[in-house]
């Protein structure tokens, strides 16, 4: 594991901006947390080089690109051998229907971030391609009737 790169006040200002607006401009960003620019730059490429940002993205809107249905998959693998975890996660990956997938405790051994078009679609998928691999034993899934809260927003400490 990575050790904790120290963050000052500043550091998590620009945390805070890029969060809330990935596309600000640096002369905005600068203006924002009390730095010219060059310096501000150089603070961002610090963040990213240390790993700490990671990547930028859109966040789109699904139910606007044609994504009705988002579940949650709880997956019991058929054993917790290091080799058919690894195995299960290699084929996951491939499914660009899971959008995420995390190791858990508890009843199940994963939880499974899921997004379909549709109900017929959700089927075909859990029936087709996750129930498929040979690694899962079983599915449960939770269908999200409605979303209140999806913060991509981290609470710098």
């Amino acid at each position: 594991m990575s050790s904790l790169l120290k963050l000052d006040h500043i550091d998590r200002k620009v945390l805070e901006k890029l969060q809330s607006n990935a596309k600000i401009t640096n002369a905005q960003l600068s203006k924002d947390i009390g730095l010219s620019p060059a310096p501000t730059l150089e603070r961002v490429k610090k963040l990213e080089q240390s790993g700490i940002i990671k990547s930028y993205h859109a966040h789109l809107d699904p139910q606007k690109v044609g994504l009705g249905v988002t579940t949650f998959v709880q997956v019991t693998l058929v054993g917790h051998r290091k080799s058919t975890t690894e195995q299960f996660v290699e084929k996951v990956e491939l499914i660009p229907e899971v959008i995420e997938c995390h190791h858990v405790t508890g009843s199940g051994d994963f939880l499974l971030k899921v997004i379909s078009k549709d109900i017929s679609s959700y089927q075909s998928l859990i029936l087709e391609k996750i129930n498929e691999i040979e690694e899962v034993a079983s599915t449960h899934t939770m269908v999200i009737l409605s979303t209140f809260k999806d913060s991509k927003v981290l609470p710098i400490p």
